[in-house]
């Protein structure tokens, strides 16, 4: 009654109701496996695991400074002339995702833009009421001030990224009283890491000189190996039985 109990539990299923195996492609059971727990950050002297929230120091210094414009003329006329494409290039630098015509729009709009109405309001001061002329002003540095903070977010990033020092003062300070200075050793930064990168990674190893024998080596060797086999047999051969 038991075995027949026990057969009874088990249903014999037929082909169409029998479950359908997923496709498998050749190779996917020997792919990876992605273990997050093994996915962490290492100190790379002593190799022990870092926090989450751990930061490297910054205490790097920058390799130019804030006044050396004139070491890149390059990057100081485009950041004289077009601080706006200089910017656009640093934040593509930076952010890859984002492309440089963004942000050089916005700065075109918010820097070049408010220094064009500044100059307009300045040259007919005569003919605006003095209050409107105050209150352009005052949205002019509240802009200004807003570009400055804004600019000095990308700033942090890169210093970040090389672990620098906030030189000579805080990012958004930087930016808010030496904008042009500061984009210009921003991109002096990026260029010079990109030039160690490249010099590190151009670094090649030459293969050792090809060793060929001459034809003399070739008869010494073979008349070496030749001779081996005698001589060793003749030293068998001057053995004598002493006995005990």
């Amino acid at each position: 009654m038991a075995e027949g109990n026990a057969a009874s539990r088990y249903v014999k299923l037929r082909k169409e109701q029998a479950p359908v195996e997923e496709d498998i492609t050749p190779g996917e059971l020997n792919q990876p496996i992605d273990v997050p727990q093994l996915n962490v950050r290492k100190c790379h002297e002593c190799m022990q695991v870092l926090p989450e929230t751990y930061e490297p120091p910054s205490d790097e210094n920058w390799t130019t400074g804030i006044f050396a414009c004139a070491e890149d003329p390059e990057s100081c006329r485009t950041g004289l002339f077009c601080p706006c494409v200089l910017y656009g290039r640093n934040i593509e630098a930076v952010r890859e995702e984002i492309p440089w015509t963004q942000p050089c729009l916005c700065h075109a709009v918010c820097v070049e833009g408010g220094m064009a109405l500044a100059a307009v309001t300045a040259l007919f001061s005569g003919y605006i009421d003095p209050q409107t002329t105050v209150v352009i002003c005052e949205g002019l540095f509240f802009a200004w001030w807003m570009c400055g903070i804004y600019s000095g977010l990308f700033r942090q990033e890169l210093q970040k990224k090389y672990h620098l020092k906030n030189a000579p003062c805080d990012h958004c300070m930087v930016h808010c009283c030496l904008h042009w200075c500061a984009l210009c050793q921003e991109h002096r930064e990026m260029k010079n890491h990109l030039s160690d990168a490249e010099a590190s990674s151009s670094t090649t190893m030459e293969p050792p000189p090809v060793q060929a024998m001459n034809t003399e080596e070739k008869n010494d060797a073979s008349s070496s190996s030749s001779s081996s086999p005698s001589s060793a047999k003749s030293q068998h051969n001057d053995l004598e039985m002493v006995p005990l």
